[in-house]
């Protein structure tokens, strides 16, 4: 069974959701505010977070913040997806600049979230799913540098200068189709059918949050990006770049 941990008041939807997801092969720990949503993601190790935005007490945003600063149990590393029951696009962008990986707006279909979690779960190895064999798996683990930044798929690591950086599960993945295709670039609706699959072409706009939140962690001066480039109405590059080069540019 694969621990998931739902934070959510919502206690009719929280038992729905549970009773869908147990048969999938998925225990559902569950917390209905925030404080104890903390709480019990440091206790539980939960594979995936699945965060409701609307919380009494502590919401949503303010959880995720903290858990993304948490470095207990390496929280700063647990997927989050966050729930909406919002309409407005500038509070799932916000969740998203917060640290989530992932949204789903309310009321939602529970076969849809059981795709969104096993599709995030699938790329960070914490689901027992079939995947790539043989030489797809080396290939889809092998190690990619560019320039000052070395990706590790396989520990899901990135190292900047020698120095690692932390990333969300989205931002990873971004960075490394990105560094993958390192020089060509990439459009919005490749990068969201790398990192999630076919069909997501309406969240074209996570991408730009998240190509945001990267340039602040791995650019030296993130409004004046050197390494990840926009190309205007294309999409996104990773620049091959001199690693002593970009090394100085940092100081």
């Amino acid at each position: 069974m694969t621990r998931l941990l739902m934070i959510d008041d919502d206690e009719k939807l929280v038992a729905l959701v549970g009773e869908y997801l147990q048969p999938q092969g998925f225990e559902l720990v569950v917390a209905h505010d925030g404080h104890r949503g903390l709480a019990a993601a440091e206790r539980e190790e939960p594979a995936l977070v699945i965060l409701d935005l609307m919380l009494p007490g502590l919401d949503g945003l303010e959880v995720c913040r903290r858990l993304r600063q948490s470095s207990q149990l390496r929280a700063s590393q647990v997927p989050v997806l966050m729930l909406t029951a919002r309409g407005d696009e500038t509070d799932r962008i916000v969740g998203l600049e917060m640290g989530a990986d992932d949204y789903l707006p309310k009321p939602f279909s529970p076969r849809e979230l059981l795709a969104r979690v096993r599709a995030i779960l699938r790329r960070t190895g914490g689901a027992g799913e079939g995947g790539n064999h043989g030489a797809a798996r080396e290939a889809a683990n092998a190690r990619v540098v560019t320039g000052p930044l070395a990706i590790d798929p396989g520990a899901r690591r990135v190292t900047l200068n020698d120095r690692v950086v932390e990333l969300t599960t989205a931002e990873f993945d971004l960075l490394h189709a990105l560094a993958r295709a390192a020089g060509r670039v990439l459009s919005r609706d490749e990068l969201l059918q790398q990192v999630h699959g076919p069909g997501w072409a309406a969240y074209s706009r996570s991408v730009d949050v998240h190509i945001s939140r990267l340039r602040q962690k791995i650019e030296p001066d993130a409004r004046q990006p050197a390494l990840l480039k926009t190309v205007r109405g294309v999409g996104y590059m990773l620049c091959r770049l001199d690693a002593a080069g970009y090394g100085d540019s940092r100081g």
